[in-house]
């Protein structure tokens, strides 16, 4: 500020406002996210704008899985201010979304789109999430990004779960699985099995579904997480 930098100033508000959500201080990081966001766009900084409309929707994901893990319910069966907030998150990432496809920014289009899926889903819109998890797939493919490959089957299996397409999810859990093996994360294989082994029984596949809680029983054991 004293030298007048203002792109300076604007990129150490975005920086302190990421550094307030990871201490949980959501309405502070607000604040100085917002002051990124008009520092950019009054410096017509195309590239900053964007950052910082992620930033926001960002704050405001967290905030949302924050208020959300104190009440232990379904997705979709949320509390006003928890909606609210993940709402906000949305449309955050919408509008970051449109200034990277015309920045052509393929990368950040793939984060906006997996964020995007996972707000969807926590409020409930599965075939919403489904659409954009779908997107976030084709672009992690198109840059040979295995571990958010590996996130979107994950993620896109859970939604099937919840419009009752049991089979569907199974075959993205698997295609999980063989990719966390590929992988070599142990942890994530273990969530893969656990999940194949729940969406089993609700097909009704009992013996597949011993096979797959047994296998992560022993991955869980290895890793020795009680």
């Amino acid at each position: 500020r004293t030298i007048g930098d203002r792109i300076g100033e604007a990129k150490a508000s975005g920086n302190l406002g990421n550094t307030l959500k990871i201490l949980g201080q959501f309405d502070e990081a607000v604040v100085c996210c917002q002051r990124h966001l008009d520092i950019s766009q009054e410096q017509g900084d195309k590239v900053g704008e964007a950052r910082a409309l992620y930033n926001i929707g960002n704050v405001y994901h967290a905030k949302g899985k924050h208020l959300s893990w104190n009440m232990a319910q379904d997705p979709g069966s949320l509390p006003q201010e928890v909606k609210e907030t993940l709402q906000k998150a949305s449309e955050y990432y919408e509008r970051n979304l449109s200034l990277v496809k015309e920045l052509g920014d393929r990368a950040a289009q793939g984060r906006a789109y997996g964020n995007l899926g996972n707000t969807q889903y926590l409020l409930g819109n599965f075939s919403e999430a489904i659409a954009f998890h779908k997107e976030r797939l084709a672009i992690a493919k198109e840059f040979g990004d295995k571990a958010a490959e590996r996130r979107a089957y994950s993620n896109l299996g859970n939604a099937h779960i919840f419009l009752g397409r049991f089979d569907i999810s199974a075959d993205y859990y698997k295609k999980t699985l063989q990719l966390s093996r590929q992988l070599k994360d142990q942890a994530v294989e273990a969530q893969a099995c656990y999940s194949l082994g729940n969406t089993c029984t609700l097909l009704q596949d009992y013996e597949r579904a011993i096979e797959y809680h047994l296998k992560h029983l022993v991955i869980a054991q290895e890793l020795g997480d009680r």
